[in-house]
């Protein structure tokens, strides 16, 4: 394993776009991002404004003029692509290609999307569905705009929280512009152990098998507050939770990762100090400095 120094990681929070997607950038600057994470729109809302063609211009002249080299979006709380619920899935589809078009005025090459949840049917009907969604959604969706399937915690009856299953919609969607986002937390959650070196490596490895490496295009780091397998989805800061240091370590210095970019999406405080610690902690990380995060932080 080899790391990077401070300046090489494209690494960041995701940031809050009150005011206007623009102010969104001027935040990633202020935490000192080099990556950040956005929703184009009010996540907990069908209903979306068109973007206005000043927000937009404002918007890209601040990125183009940043010191953020990228960004992605995450999409709505509210899409569920695998519904049994033929009037929710089509609502989910119309609202997902609206944020890929989004993604694509604002120049945004990717789209984090949640696989979804099967609601009491089963894994298989709750896979076929979402298969059909997107490919519906591939006939349609611009071409460059990237969606990145975000593994889950496995909570309830969420698709996606095995590297297998991902691997599936891989597979049985091969039009699709595809690359997957991992999550720290939903990951350990799922029964993933990242705890250690070791158990990094092994977790990595078998990433490796089922979906290969080459798809990972954006990490969303996150300490677990619940225990390995407990299929509960629950943020901690970095070092702070279940995972530990060590997890982190691990995979800020490995060198297969070194262009990856690397989002937190740890609790908020009513300022930004809770992201420019947790920032700052895994900074150190990548440069191999050594670290302590014993101390409870509390933003």
């Amino acid at each position: 394993m080899s790391g990077q120094t401070g300046d090489q990681l494209l690494l960041g929070a995701h940031v809050s776009i009150s005011g206007g997607i623009d102010k969104a950038i001027v935040r990633g600057e202020e935490l000192g991002c080099t990556a950040i994470q956005v929703f184009t729109a009010n996540a907990s809302r069908w209903q979306t404004k068109p973007l206005d063609e000043k927000l937009v211009e404002r918007f890209c002249l601040a990125y183009a003029d940043s010191s953020v080299n990228y960004v992605a979006a995450h999409d709505s709380y509210l899409i569920n692509l695998a519904s049994p619920n033929k009037l929710q899935c089509r609502r989910s589809i119309e609202r997902f290609l609206e944020e890929l078009r989004r993604c694509q005025q604002l120049g945004i090459g990717a789209l984090v999307v949640h696989p979804g949840a099967h609601m009491e049917r089963g894994l298989e009907a709750g896979m076929t569905t979402l298969v059909e969604s997107f490919r519906t959604i591939f006939s349609e969706a611009p071409a460059d705009v990237r969606i990145l399937l975000e593994n889950t915690a496995g909570q309830g009856t969420s698709l996606g929280a095995s590297f297998a299953e991902l691997a599936e919609i891989l597979s049985r969607v091969p039009q699709g512009l595809f690359g997957v986002c991992l999550d720290t937390c939903h990951a350990f959650a799922a029964g993933y152990d990242l705890s250690s070196y070791t158990g990094y490596e092994q977790v990595m490895d078998e990433f490796e098998r089922e979906i290969g490496c080459e798809k990972l295009c954006l990490f969303h780091l996150n300490d677990s507050k619940k225990p390995l397998g407990s299929r509960v989805d629950r943020h901690e800061h970095i070092g702070q939770g279940l995972i530990g240091e060590e997890g982190f370590r691990a995979l800020m210095r490995d060198g297969r990762f070194t262009g990856v970019p690397r989002i937190i999406e740890t609790p908020k405080g009513e300022d930004q100090s809770a992201d420019r610690h947790n920032l700052r902690l895994l900074r150190a990380m990548a440069r191999g400095e050594p670290t302590c995060s014993t101390k409870k932080f509390h933003p």
